[in-house]
């Protein structure tokens, strides 16, 4: 299965600057913007797939509604990396903000957004998210950005699945298929943690969307996981010492998608 035409994409993440309103904002509008497409080029030139953007930095995160400022922002971001690159594109607007997204992505000119909280309920560091796939498709099919895709994470990292905890992930991916999802991302359950194997082999089975793998995955265990994902999101590992808030290092970015070229 192909995404955005490409066998297995590996997607790589741009955790966006803190934006305006958030503790940690700085202050400095072009400097957001121009941090993102830097990294942006350098994961064009060490020959990325596709782009996902992401508002990391705003920690603490709000639960699904988040400001216009911040809406702004992240529209003008994805514009400007969809403009200086032309790859394959997508954003996630935390936490769980999905038709904020749907909105930037459709401005913009993006492929696809990255959705938590589409099916069951979980409890997250934010608090409690109930699932929102009937008003995202909604809102979709109304403002008609049906061409963006919207992936979707399952039993999601950072969270508490107690009260589905009768529900595995497997049934979680069939009941995403079942409510429209355009793929399901699996990830381990932090940020930097590798997805369990087995799991996403079980979901595999059970559903004929795509399967992504959401983090975790590394120069070392990659070949494992493009035998069994659709497409890999990364983010962290391409980070001097593979911490997020680090800068992007190329040379890592290159090296890994050398591999991957040879084992695709």
């Amino acid at each position: 299965m192909k995404l955005f035409n490409i066998n297995k994409p590996i997607v790589g993440m741009i955790h966006v600057q803190a934006l305006p309103g958030t503790p940690h904002y700085k202050g400095d509008i072009k400097a957001i913007i121009g941090k993102a497409k830097e990294e942006a080029l350098i994961y064009k030139r060490a020959g990325i797939d596709a782009l996902m953007i992401e508002n990391m930095h705003d920690i603490p995160y709000l639960n699904r509604h988040v400001g216009p400022e911040i809406d702004a922002m992240m529209s003008i971001v994805l514009y400007e990396v969809k403009r200086t690159t032309g790859l394959p594109l997508g954003i996630q607007i935390l936490a769980g903000a999905n038709k904020n997204a749907l909105a930037a992505a459709l401005a913009a000119g993006a492929e696809f957004i990255r959705a938590e909280g589409f099916v069951f309920a979980h409890v997250a560091d934010e608090g409690t998210f109930n699932s929102d796939a009937g008003e995202i498709l909604r809102y979709r099919r109304q403002i008609q950005a049906e061409n963006v895709m919207v992936f979707t994470d399952i039993k999601k990292k950072h969270s508490s699945h107690a009260i589905t905890n009768d529900i595995d992930i497997a049934e979680t991916a069939k009941a995403a298929e079942y409510f429209l999802s355009d793929g399901v991302i699996v990830t381990g359950s932090s940020t930097g943690k590798e997805p369990s194997l087995e799991e996403i082999r079980e979901v595999k089975k059970k559903v004929r969307i795509p399967v992504l793998a959401g983090s975790g995955i590394t120069y070392d265990n990659v070949g494992e996981y493009l035998k069994c994902c659709d497409a890999l999101i990364i983010g962290s590992y391409f980070k001097t010492d593979g911490i997020w808030t680090s800068p992007l290092d190329a040379g890592k970015v290159k090296r890994f998608m050398k591999k991957v070229n040879s084992l695709r």
